[in-house]
Formats: structure tokens, sequence, C-alpha cells
């Protein structure tokens, strides 16, 4: 990106962004902070300045842990509320086999860090835990679902 006076460049830079989401070339999550940097070639405070200005305008949101995102847009509960649903599913029992931690990532688009944060709470809340080989299996189904019995 061509630079103005450092004082415009993150007006600049929210501009563009503003454009992108305008046009559809971002419809939800943002690339992350240190990718903006590399993309724009200017410092992580001008990103930061140009994501406070367009999310002081309404355009985007940010998610504790997640990033930012396009305001209005995807399922910003917990990843741990999110995962946990999957259990509220149709047709899914008591025994089940669980999700691999790399399927999870891939389904939700996260970390597998924090996948392995939203299992631990889960194995921790009864609701899954580990099964026979190295998989994890249905323990119990959350609450707000009837139970199904085989």
């Amino acid at each position: 990106m061509p630079q103005g006076s450092p004082r415009g460049t993150y007006l600049e830079v929210s501009e563009s962004l503003r454009e992108k989401i305008s046009d559809g070339k971002i419809t939800e999550a943002l690339p992350s902070q240190s990718t903006l940097v590399s993309e724009y070639g200017v410092s992580r405070s001008t990103i930061e300045r140009a994501l406070a200005a367009l999310k002081a305008d309404g355009v985007i949101e940010s998610v504790q842990g997640a990033g930012w995102f396009v305001a209005g847009t995807g399922d910003r509960r917990p990843l741990v509320e999110q995962v946990t649903d999957l259990l509220r599913g149709e047709g899914v029992k008591v025994g089940d086999r669980f999700p691999t931690e790399k399927q999870l990532c891939e389904q939700f688009g996260a970390s597998r860090t924090a996948v392995r944060s939203a299992i631990a709470q889960m194995e921790g809340q009864g609701l899954i835990g580990k099964g026979a080989g190295r998989g994890r299996e249905v323990l119990t189904l959350p609450a707000g679902r009837e139970t199904q019995t085989a």
C-alpha cells in the first residue's frame, strides 16, 4: 500500500477493508492481524487503528480469542457451546463415536488448542469420554434434549 502521511495510513487500510467487505471479498472472518500487516506493509498499530475505526462504525466486531468478523455474520458463541450442539443433532445416541480433533478443527475453523479446550470442558461435564481404541464417545446427551433409548 502506498504510504501517505503516517497519520492517514490507517484510514486507507480501513477504507480498503471496508471496500472488500462491501464487494463480498470478505464475508465473515477477517484475515489475522499478522496477515494484514504483511498484506498492507504497515505496522501492527496501524492495523489495530484501522480495525478500531471499522468497529466504531459498526462494520466489524471482535470476538475474544477468535479474531475480527464482519458484523452480524456467523455464530459467536463459545466453541464449547457450538461443539456441544453436535450432541443435540438428530440421531445422536449415547455410545456414538465423537468427531476427532482434526474433524472439529476443520468443521469449526478453529485451532487445535481451542478444540482441545472445548473437548476438555465437555469431558469435565461428563458429555464425552475415552471410547474403545483412541477415539472419544458420547457418554450422555446435553440438557435440553430428550434422551433416546436404543
